[in-house]
C-alpha cells in the first residue's frame, strides 16, 4: 500500500530508516552549490528519462521519455533503493521540477514507499534544515525489482481519439500562454493539442509554494471533471513533467486513475498532427 504522496520538511527527520533522499533539480551545478544533507542527485535527462541516451528522438516520445525498465532498475539499484527503502525527492519548484515525476516513476513501477517534500528546498531551509556540500556516497543494491509500468498512461494514438470523444477529457497543464499558443519556449511549434483544456499545474500550490489541501484540490479537479470519472482524465504538459505534478495533486485530492501522455506536446507538435491556437 502506498505512503501519503507528500511530507512535510518539517517531518523528514521522523521518517524511519533505510531511507534516500532525492534532489531532483535539472543540472549538476545546483546540486553541487548546495543540498539536504545525504541527498543524491536524480537528474532529469540522465536519470529520470532517456533524454541523453542513444537514439534520443523527442518525435518519440517527446523531451523527456522514460528510461528503459532495464535502465531503471539499474539505477535505483545505484541509489541503494530496495522495496523497503523510504524514498522522498525535492526539487526547486516545489515538485515540479522533477520531484513529482520521480514519484509517479517509483509508484508506476510498484514502489509504494514514496513521498515528495512539499514545498520544495525552500520550504526545507525555511524549516531550518541546513545545506550542505558533501556528496553522500550511497550503498549500492541489486536491480530493484520493477514491474511493468502500472499506472495508466496514453499514447499519440490515443490521445487523438480522445481529444473529440465527449467520455473523455484531456488536460494541458502548462501556463496558459503556452496553452494558447502566444510563446514557447522549448518546442517548435506553439501551440497545443486541439480539443485539450487547460489548468496550469502551479494552481495545485498555495501563495507560500506548498501543495493545496486535498479539499482545495478535490473542489478545483471536481469541477474541471464535471461528470467525466477520473479514469477517464488524460493530463501532459511539455514534456511529462510537469504533468506528473498534477497527477500527484489528483491523488492527494483523492481522485486517483488519471492517465499520463508522457510524450505530450513536445511529441504532439512534432508529430504533424492539427495544431489548435488562441
Amino acid at each position: 500500500m502506498a505512503t501519503h504522496p507528500l511530507l512535510s520538511p518539517e517531518n523528514l527527520s521522523k521518517l524511519p530508516m533505510p531511507r534516500v533522499l532525492l534532489d531532483c533539480r535539472p543540472g549538476t551545478e545546483p546540486f553541487a552549490a548546495g543540498h539536504l544533507p545525504g541527498a543524491l542527485h536524480a537528474d532529469l535527462d540522465r536519470t529520470l528519462s532517456s533524454a541523453t541516451g542513444p537514439g534520443f528522438d523527442p518525435a518519440r516520445g517527446g523531451r523527456h521519455p522514460l528510461p528503459s525498465l532495464a535502465t531503471w532498475a539499474n539505477q535505483l539499484g545505484e541509489w541503494g533503493i530496495t522495496p523497503e527503502t523510504w524514498v522522498v525527492a525535492y526539487d526547486g519548484a516545489s515538485g515540479g521540477n522533477g520531484a513529482a515525476r520521480l514519484w509517479w516513476m517509483l509508484r508506476a513501477s510498484g514502489h509504494a514507499k514514496v513521498a515528495v517534500l512539499d514545498g520544495g528546498l525552500k520550504a526545507a531551509q525555511e524549516a531550518g534544515l541546513e545545506l550542505t556540500e558533501t556528496v553522500a556516497t550511497p550503498v549500492p543494491a541489486a536491480p530493484y525489482p520493477v514491474h511493468p509500468w502500472t499506472l495508466p498512461q496514453v499514447d499519440l494514438a490515443v490521445v487523438d481519439q480522445v481529444r473529440s470523444d465527449p467520455a473523455w477529457k484531456l488536460l494541458d497543464v502548462r501556463s496558459p500562454e503556452r496553452w494558447r499558443g502566444e510563446v514557447e519556449p522549448f518546442d517548435p511549434v506553439p501551440g497545443r493539442i486541439p480539443g485539450s483544456l487547460n489548468l496550469a499545474w502551479g494552481e495545485n500550490l498555495n501563495a507560500q509554494g506548498r501543495f493545496k489541501t486535498p479539499w482545495e484540490l478535490r473542489k478545483i479537479y471536481s469541477a474541471l471533471l464535471g461528470d467525466t470519472p477520473a479514469n477517464h482524465l488524460a493530463v501532459h504538459c511539455g514534456s511529462g513533467v510537469t504533468a506528473c505534478h498534477t497527477l500527484l495533486a489528483l491523488e492527494v485530492a483523492g481522485l486517483p486513475g488519471a492517465s499520463i501522455y508522457m510524450g505530450s506536446y513536445s511529441e504532439w507538435c512534432r508529430s504533424g498532427k492539427a495544431i489548435g491556437k488562441g
